[in-house]
């Protein structure tokens, strides 16, 4: 395997060489790889992304503004405290940022990069991974054996954003897992992990009760199947009366009709076929059209969706997971295959236990070709979606897959067997979607976990170091080769919105958005600078090749960029709309330059595009939609007024 690359990062930066790779996640040396294909030299082993120099000090975190104040750009102002769990914080009381205070990046020290020292939305300071370590998984001390997390990750917005705590065998009774659980709920509050809400700090309604009583209703709501003539909206034509020259139109504005349980529902999704867009809330998944926003079908479940692949195959097929009844003590066990073209039900299945310790995680499902994969503390399994049969399980020897990310590619990441829960051993591999077998491994230096995959093709992977408070991106080559490091300078601090389906003890590799990638370019954007009278950041792109940047791209005044993905060549972005302007969809070329408008959208939706509290953006075909990843409200009235999706066009 190839060493380092040989054009080391600028000092100061996110990997500047300083000394010997001291900590940096690279294959050692001495241990040979378990999992290592046959064609592998003996003895020869990827090496790790040099190690960085030490950054200055901090000036500080970037300024947020408290809960309950106005939209991004607006004049602050004191909110007042809100109650309950994922209510907003009361002034100077802390809530959970993605990864707490972060310390220098991977591989050595290094200055914050995405969820580096920052405050959550709501401006506290998180414990846990990266904030005062803790003994265990939440207290708890860790014990020796396979894969054990070395201290878990509370995970996303509430419930929302996949859990950083890698695959392991948990050797806590069920009392103490249980009580954990609470409490890491308990100390998410707002849910701040990994959350970057596109609608910026506008005033809102609560987004969750005041009540802590996280049952669901007893029986599951009447669906309404609808009948094909509605218009899938209530009253919206006045959203684009007067609409000005070169704005785009609403195409459709959905409202929630769904009654949900105290505390909301997360929403998965959506997912694209044909002339259909749909999504899946509760205990239901609906397709609507996506030119005027009827609904088209509607499949009603027995009991909750726990988990969904970010993507579904390329003929429409998709595999959900649901939980094995209604009570508290459910798991998330049952699969789902659904055809999206048509709303149908196809096969379901249980997983099979494998063990007392399985399912004490949530599960994390990925799509690749026809195979779905089912990743989980210390197991997975994997099945053709088409029919539903068995692929392949865990694998022979040492190491086990644990968490995966679909696509192009099937990635997953796996946890070796140690003799120290406090020094674990992952690795990166490329599976057979068929046979399940390894393509290749790179495995990095004891110590660092495969967190995010944010690019299959091109690989792009996010390691962490719990012990040392450390992250980095590192670019992998096809063959499963250390290709670079990511090595901003000194002072940018990245972000990435890893937002998604609440997890425990579990870990969802891929769903991560705010980030594009071509062939040999990396975009993603800054942290918001607050700094003046309105929020502003900017993009930067990094060569895959060399890690460093390429170019950086400022928003305009008082606006804040997000890459979307890459549209016919050129970078998408979302310009996040502000109090008194809309949002709109950009682009830049590959070569950078200044933002050039794709899609504006219309003044007279900005309030209702401004009001999303969690949103997700996205751009199909010439429409682009904001998605709600979550619904709640303090009660029924204003859960069945909240807006789940917009849609505009030209």
């Amino acid at each position: 395997m190839s060493q380092p690359p040989s054009q080391q990062p600028p000092q100061g930066g996110f990997g500047a060489p300083q000394e010997p790779p001291n900590g940096a996640p690279q294959q050692p040396q001495d241990q040979p790889n378990p999992a290592r294909p046959p064609q592998a030299p003996p003895g020869q082993a990827p090496q790790g992304p040099p190690p960085a120099q030490p950054p200055a000090p901090p000036a500080g975190p970037p300024q947020t503004p408290p809960p309950g104040t106005p939209a991004y750009g607006y004049p602050q102002q004191q909110p007042p405290a809100g109650p309950g769990y994922g209510y907003p914080q009361q002034p100077g009381q802390a809530a959970p940022g993605p990864y707490g205070q972060q310390a220098p990046g991977l591989y050595g020290q290094q200055p914050p990069g995405p969820y580096g020292q920052q405050p959550g939305p709501y401006g506290q300071q998180a414990p846990g991974p990266y904030g005062q370590q803790a003994p265990g998984p939440y207290g708890q001390q860790a014990q020796t054996g396979y894969g054990y997390p070395t201290q878990q990750h509370p995970g996303a917005p509430a419930p929302g954003g996949p859990g950083s705590g890698p695959g392991g065998f948990l050797k806590n009774k069920t009392g103490i897992v249980v009580a954990a659980a609470l409490a890491v709920v308990l100390v998410a509050g707002a849910g701040t992990w990994f959350l970057v809400s596109d609608g910026g700090d506008d005033p809102k309604k609560p987004v969750v009760g005041t009540s802590n009583d996280p049952k669901p209703p007893s029986e599951s709501p009447t669906v309404d199947e609808g009948d094909g003539t509605g218009d899938g909206r209530e009253g919206n034509d006045d959203l684009n009366a007067g609409r000005k020259p070169g704005e785009a139109k609403v195409a459709w504005l959905q409202k929630n009709d769904v009654d949900l349980p105290r505390n909301g529902a997360s929403v998965e999704g959506p997912w694209f076929t044909g002339d259909l867009v749909a999504k899946a809330m509760y205990r239901g998944v609906s397709g609507y059209s996506v030119a005027d926003g009827k609904q088209k079908w509607t499949l009603a479940l027995p009991a909750d969706v726990c988990a969904a692949p970010n993507t579904a195959t390329a003929d429409g097929k998709l595999v959900i997971g649901v939980k094995d009844g209604t009570t508290d003590r459910a798991k998330c066990s049952v699969l789902q295959m659904i055809d999206l073209n048509t709303g149908k039900a196809g096969w379901k299945k249980t997983v099979k236990k494998n063990g007392n310790w399985d399912f004490l995680s949530d599960i994390g499902l990925a799509i690749s070709g026809d195979t779905v994969t089912v990743g989980r503390t210390g197991n997975s399994n994997a099945y053709r979606v088409s029919d539903g049969k068995e692929l392949f399980g865990n694998p022979e020897g040492n190491c086990q897959p644990f968490a995966f990310a679909g696509g192009a590619k099937l990635i997953a990441a796996t946890s070796c067997r140690t003799d120290d829960a406090k020094n674990p051993q992952h690795q990166v591999q490329e599976l057979d979607p068929v046979t399940g077998k390894a393509k290749w491994t790179y495995q990095p230096k004891r110590g660092w976990e495969v967190s995010k995959v944010y690019s299959v093709s091109p690989l792009v992977v996010r390691f962490d170091n719990e012990a040392k408070k450390q992250y980095a991106i590192a670019a992998l080559t096809e063959s499963g080769k250390l290709r670079s490091q990511l090595a901003p300078a000194q002072g940018d601090k990245l972000t990435v919105d890893c937002g998604g389906s609440f997890a425990i003890f579990g870990e969802k590799l891929e769903g991560c958005s705010g980030v594009a990638a071509d062939a040999n370019t990396f975009y993603i954007a800054t942290e918001d600078d607050s700094s003046g009278t309105s929020r502003t950041n900017k993009v930067i792109a990094f060569d895959l090749n060399t890690g460093k940047p390429k170019w950086e791209a400022p928003a305009p005044a008082e606006r804040v960029l997000k890459p979307l993905g890459m549209e016919g060549g050129d970078v998408l972005l979302y310009m996040r709309p502000k109090y008194d302007t809309a949002g709109a969809l950009v682009t830049l070329p590959p070569t950078g330059g200044t933002p050039k408008t794709l899609l504006q959208h219309p003044a007279s939706a900005g309030r209702i595009e401004n009001g999303f509290f969690s949103s997700k953006v996205l751009y199909q075909d010439g429409r682009s939609y904001i998605f709600s990843k979550r619904v709640s409200a303090s009660n029924d009235k204003e859960e069945l007024e909240q807006s789940t999706m917009l849609v505009f066009t030209k």
